[in-house]
């Protein structure tokens, strides 16, 4: 399996209430809104957008990702609002171990709601059907209690703690790192 079989056309997904799709420029508001919010951003491992054009240029990355068929983010928007509200996806796939990491980032307004919890699971099903992993990660910093609260209700489990594992503005900092196997998982 290449990553250009799975990522030649990124499908739409659904869940209860969210569509999860190709992220467009038409989003670049939407998108600022949570990129720019230094709540957001806190425990992100990229600072906040401080023009709307920081914003621009990662939607033409991921656009860009789209066109060269890479691994890559899903949009999300809410079905009600028809609302563009966060991302989420894989960071990287390794197809010689079966494995990849997922990422996700959600507007505050959203937080709380289960949403994200919603989409992980939509993606992580995602992942074992249809790219055929065998395990998906995720990180997190210790301090970032819902992130690591959204993993374990999406059925990972915590793997430990990796110290000093990254350089986050000019700090070397620990990271919590999840995981769940194909055989962890059942579709919901």
């Amino acid at each position: 399996m290449q990553i250009e079989d799975v990522f030649s056309d990124l499908p739409s997904l659904e869940t209860e209430r969210l569509i999860l799709r190709k992220i467009k420029i038409e989003d670049l508001i939407d998108m600022y809104e949570y990129t720019s919010d230094h709540i957001v951003t806190k425990h992100t491992s990229w600072d906040h957008h401080k023009t709307i054009d920081e914003t621009r240029k990662w939607i033409e990355y991921i656009m860009d990702c789209y066109k060269k068929k890479k691994v890559t983010n899903w949009g999300l928007v809410h079905k009600d609002s028809q609302k563009f509200i966060g991302s989420c996806g894989f960071a990287w796939w390794s197809i010689e171990h079966s494995k990849a990491e997922i990422g996700y980032v959600l507007n505050p307004r959203y937080w709380g709601l289960g949403l994200m919890t919603e989409a992980i699971n939509k993606v992580i099903e995602f992942g074992f059907t249809r790219m055929e992993l065998n395990r998906i990660e995720a990180t997190c910093k210790p301090a970032n209690i819902g992130s690591w609260r959204l993993m374990e209700k999406s059925g990972m489990r915590l793997d430990g703690v990796l110290r000093q594992y990254i350089k986050l503005r000019d700090e070397f900092i620990d990271v919590k790192l999840y995981s769940i196997l194909k055989s962890d998982f059942s579709i919901k």
